[in-house]
């Protein structure tokens, strides 16, 4: 090894390698006398890589680990790299040849896989690391635990409906779990900044109108959105349309019909301030409703296929779902099983619009409703 060798701090959070690190940029420092060495002591690996809500909806899990291993570096590798928050994340990899390839040269202390798809888990295994916890793969490629009670009981709810509809635990109670902790309402983690050029002296109410092609039976009529904007505009809040590309055309019809507003499909990070620029938000069970936990909005979730136990909303909403005995079917099309032809019909808008009214004299109730 030779001098200068000896007198970098590999082990430093700061270091790059192939970089001058942001300590020496910032004052010109070198190692032997920089007052900024953060020594690595653990090597934290997650891979959580979609969908985009899910990843969001993990995020809560990298406040326990802040705590109890504060000289982690922290790595994790997903689908959508720009939703992690900075900071929190020492590594923010993507799920990328590049990026595989460097993590399958690497020693992790503890890897947690906390999805199930054939890549995650096949990317778990290729992984070295002293400790995996989560989903792995076995000799057939296909998912199976680690073998704690935890990951096990996670696994099984996803293997068997009657198990998942009796669950009574949240996701959040789950990962938790399955890492050995317990939940203690942890909030999410996500950069998000509010728009002030979209303040607005009234309580704002963002609707949004998707919900993704995976499961289209989570879907309320679009007459539905029509007829509750309508009904929110003539109240006199302020009524913003949310959705992505699929929702664009929906948009400007559910607009045009009820003086909503919609400000078009824009970039992820935006679409993210604008939910931020919200009060309250109306919402299926998707990415939005995710952002909307993220940003401590007041959330109406309209739910049908899903076990409502799994989400956790930090008592800031409501569920409302229909009066059927068949619900959290985790049916993508409905079929001839089903009590009726859709059953997200049954949520009526009056029950919606209530939500929101209550939802609104609480904000006044605590002093956040804008004059």
């Amino acid at each position: 090894m030779t001098k200068h060798e000896s007198e970098v701090h590999t082990n430093c959070r700061y270091y790059r390698g192939n970089l001058p690190c942001n300590p020496h940029k910032l004052s010109g420092v070198h190692c032997s006398a920089c007052t900024q060495y953060d020594p690595v002591s653990e090597r934290i690996l997650i891979i959580k890589l979609g969908a985009a809500g899910d990843v969001i909806r993990t995020t809560p899990l990298l406040r326990r680990l802040k705590l109890d291993y504060p000289a982690a570096e922290i790595s994790w590798v997903t689908n959508h790299p720009e939703i992690l928050p900075v900071g929190w994340v020492d590594n923010i990899l993507n799920f990328s040849l590049a990026d595989v390839t460097w993590l399958n040269t690497q020693q992790f202390d503890w890897l947690i896989n906390l999805d199930k798809d054939r890549e995650a888990i096949a990317l778990a295994a290729s992984i070295s690391a002293k400790r995996k916890t989560g989903f792995h793969i076995d000799q057939r490629g296909r998912c199976i635990p680690f073998g704690s009670r935890s990951e096990e009981r996670k696994w099984l709810t996803g293997l068997w409906d009657d198990l998942n509809r009796g669950n009574q635990l949240s996701y959040l109670h789950e990962i938790f779990q399955i890492c050995g902790y317990d939940f203690a309402g942890e909030e999410y983690l996500m950069d998000l900044d509010g728009d002030e050029s979209l303040g607005a002296e009234s309580i704002t109410v963002g609707l949004n109108t998707g919900c993704g092609e995976r499961w289209p039976t989570r879907l309320w009529p679009k007459e539905r959105w029509i007829d509750l904007a309508k009904r929110l505009v003539s109240k006199g809040y302020r009524v913003l349309l949310l959705g992505g590309p699929q929702e664009d055309r929906k948009n400007r019809q559910i607009s045009e019909q009820s003086s909503a507003q919609y400000l078009g499909v824009m970039p992820l990070r935006n679409f993210s301030n604008l939910v931020n620029s919200c009060d309250i938000i109306v919402s299926q069970v998707t990415m939005a409703m995710h952002i909307a936990i993220a940003a401590q909005k007041y959330l109406v979730l309209l739910n049908n296929i899903f076990n409502k136990a799994e989400f956790y909303l930090y008592e800031r909403g409501v569920i409302l779902e229909p009066e059927i005995g068949c619900l959290g079917c985790f049916k993508q099309r409905f079929d001839d099983r089903c009590e009726v032809d859709d059953c997200m019909s049954l949520i009526s808008v009056e029950a919606v619009e209530q939500a929101v009214e209550n939802a609104s004299k609480r904000i006044s109730g605590e002093g956040k409703l804008k004059t």
